[in-house]
């Protein structure tokens, strides 16, 4: 799973832990990250040194959540890609801005973020850190 993205587009993310991600259709979650979000791997989505397992409705393994659904996954990234850049890479690749640029409180301060979701309707939230 350590196939890290060179892609222009926001592949710049701190180091996180795991995060399991179920997928309602899982051939249709594997497409869509790599253009969106600058990931190439087809076994976990890979940003940076962040890395997402994939978990197939009605095929997961184990150990999985107690109730893996898809579209309750709830996620902020933490890039240094300005998110004007971020935002016209989203609009290259048709995926609409839900809510942002919109100021936010992030876990070390200030945070500036937009909104978007993937095709389970996964809540995506891409932030900048805001300098003092």
């Amino acid at each position: 799973m350590g196939n890290k993205s060179q892609h222009s587009g926001v592949g710049r993310f701190p180091e996180a832990p795991p995060t399991p991600l179920p997928a309602s259709h899982y051939p249709v979650q594997l497409r869509w990250p790599p253009d969106v979000l600058g990931n190439e791997d087809r076994k976990a989505l890979c940003f940076g040194d962040q890395k997402f397992n994939l978990h197939e409705v009605g095929k997961e393994f184990e150990p999985k959540a107690a109730h893996p659904v898809p579209g309750s996954l709830d996620i902020c990234l933490i890039t240094e890609v300005p998110l004007e850049e971020m935002i016209q890479h989203l609009k290259a690749c048709d995926v609409p801005i839900e809510e942002g640029p919109v100021p936010r409180t992030g876990a070390k301060g200030p945070i500036m973020s937009i909104y978007f979701r993937d095709p389970d309707r996964n809540l995506i939230e891409v932030s900048n850190y805001i300098s003092s």
